[in-house]
């Protein structure tokens, strides 16, 4: 089967969880006997000979990433009632290209990876010829939007982003709500965001999460844990992880240091906000930005920390966390969308003292970190592994009539 695959950056290098995911589904649909066509935005032009991508597929086509300053966006938020992510990747070289390349080639499937690209479903449907077109959806954003301005509206000093997201959460409910009606099948990457997404009507919901290469994260055999140390990872100008990292440093870590006052806490990730400058002004605070590889952080984390208090479908960064052998400290938001069995391998707890119990207990017992870290890697192989993740999305495709 032919596929075409847009996604809104490219897959390879992975430095975030949209590419991740999108290396590892053309993978392993590759490895299926898939032939597959990319098109996809790019902060920088390929290394065509360093980038697998090119052996992976049929062919890749990367383009400048759209540059909309913040005053037309701001313009489009006052002047327009359209959700501003519907615009956000709007290019009129994307455009040309994909119409080209709907029109110049006949493709069993075309899908689209996040809400982004929403923009193009007309290009798409106006050329798919006798494809079927899939919306694989990375969040159930308008939901999304509606617990990020809940949230916001607690503290005085985010009120404008409450506002933001508040005028936001309609306007994608339609956005989400047309793009649900004009596609074949969706897919969702938790059951939790199913049932959000359903709510729109329109095409079949699936659900397949987010996977890993359980290999790429296990610990060498001379790994070494750092004494008291915790460990988030994340793209750090990403709103969830960002209040994540702000609750959890004003008002988890003091409790954790009254009990070991020696922990500290690393926060790993690229482009970390200017919010971040008083976390990263405390000497028990590491913020590493950009890393080649976050691996390393992993195998040396006491505990690895997910205090999210927003955001849907299946946390990659905990994924990793646990396929690298470490004892997880989660909320209950952070774990949504993980099945039982890998929930059962979590410490899960919400609010603040919880949470730094939760920490503290097991910063006091190193058997019991090691048995919940072991459990978490079995626990990921079995059931996020690509290896596992794929057949079952060839099994939804087969539902939507594709061979």
């Amino acid at each position: 089967m032919k596929i075409l695959l847009l996604t809104p950056i490219l897959p390879y290098p992975s430095e975030s969880g949209v590419a991740i995911r999108n290396i590892g589904i053309i993978r392993g649909l590759a490895q299926a006997g898939q032939r597959i066509t990319v098109l996809s935005f790019a902060e920088h032009a390929p290394d065509r000979d360093a980038n697998p991508l090119y052996q992976l597929c049929d062919s890749v086509r990367a383009l400048p990433l759209p540059a909309h300053g913040k005053r037309k966006r701001i313009a489009k938020l006052l002047l327009s009632r359209q959700a501003d992510i519907a615009i956000r990747l709007a290019s009129e070289d994307f455009a040309r290209t994909l119409t080209a390349i709907l029109r110049e080639n006949a493709f069993g499937l075309i899908q689209f990876a996040g809400i982004e690209l929403g923009c193009y479903l007309p290009l798409i449907q106006a050329d798919k010829k006798n494809a079927k077109v899939v919306y694989d959806a990375q969040n159930a954003e308008a939901e999304l939007q509606r617990v990020v301005a809940q949230i916001d509206r607690q503290r005085p000093r985010r009120w404008p982003a409450a506002v933001y997201s508040t005028l936001q959460t309609e306007r994608l409910s339609r956005f989400e709500g047309a793009i649900c009606s004009g596609v074949d099948a969706v897919i969702a990457v938790s059951d939790e965001d199913r049932a959000y997404l359903i709510k729109h009507g329109g095409a079949p919901v699936y659900v397949m999460p987010n996977g890993i290469t359980a290999d790429d994260y296990a610990p060498p055999a001379d790994a070494t844990r750092e004494p008291f140390q915790l460990v988030f990872s994340g793209k750090m100008d990403y709103r969830p992880n960002v209040d994540a990292v702000e609750w959890f440093h004003h008002s988890v870590f003091p409790l954790v240091r009254e009990q070991f006052p020696e922990t500290r806490l690393v926060i790993v990730g690229r482009n970390p906000h200017r919010r971040l400058a008083s976390l990263a002004a405390d000497e028990g605070v590491q913020v590493t930005g950009w890393v080649d590889s976050v691996q390393p952080y992993l195998h040396r984390a006491t505990i690895y920390v997910a205090p999210l208090r927003m955001g849907s479908g299946t946390r990659l960064k905990i994924l990793q966390a646990m396929a690298a052998r470490c004892a997880v400290v989660s909320t209950s938001i952070g774990a949504a969308g993980l099945n039982d069995s890998v929930q059962s391998a979590l410490s899960i707890a919400d609010g603040a003292e919880d949470f730094a119990e939760k920490i503290v207990s097991l910063l006091a017992d190193e058997s019991r970190r090691r048995a919940l870290g072991q459990l978490a890697q079995d626990q990921v192989r079995r059931h996020y592994d690509w290896s596992a993740l794929i057949p079952r999305l060839l099994r939804d495709y087969r539902e939507i009539g594709l061979g």
